[in-house]
């Protein structure tokens, strides 16, 4: 009876935790027109935290490849790309990694907190953290 009840203890606790945690399916939205562009999954490998985009809405961008990254993604699929990498996770929120946009090839520092379950703010900004932008991505069910 004891470990029956250790099991379901364990296993409500693993059901909060992944509702309270990034990873997932994430829809992304055009900052301009507020359209949806893609999906990114967001994955764990170790204690660190990556996107990759596995959907993108356009038809006509899904064989788009990223012409103005530089290194190791230039001229790769934007469709699979790693844009999120190394976020690693501290207290409340999600911090020291990197994210690429696609459309302009920059590279930026990366931290990201959950607004609730279905809700990830996303910032991408230059040296501090005030200088740069937020997307609000919508998690995908």
């Amino acid at each position: 009876m004891k470990h029956f009840i250790l099991s379901i203890f364990f296993l409500i606790s693993n059901l909060s935790f992944s509702q309270h945690s990034i990873v997932g399916k994430w829809k992304t939205h055009d900052d301009k027109s507020n359209k949806s562009e893609s999906v990114v999954e967001i994955y764990a490998v170790g204690n660190a935290y990556y996107g990759k985009i596995i959907d993108i809405f356009n038809p006509d961008q899904r064989v788009a490849l990223c012409k103005l990254c530089t290194g190791a993604d230039k001229d790769k699929p934007v469709l699979g790309l790693i844009i999120i990498k190394d976020l690693v996770k501290s207290d409340s929120e999600y911090d020291s990694g990197k994210i690429t946009d696609p459309k302009t090839g920059n590279v930026y520092k990366c931290k990201a907190s959950l607004i609730n379950k279905d809700q990830l703010k996303i910032r991408g900004y230059i040296g501090f953290a005030l200088m740069g932008r937020s997307q609000i991505w919508t998690r995908v069910k």
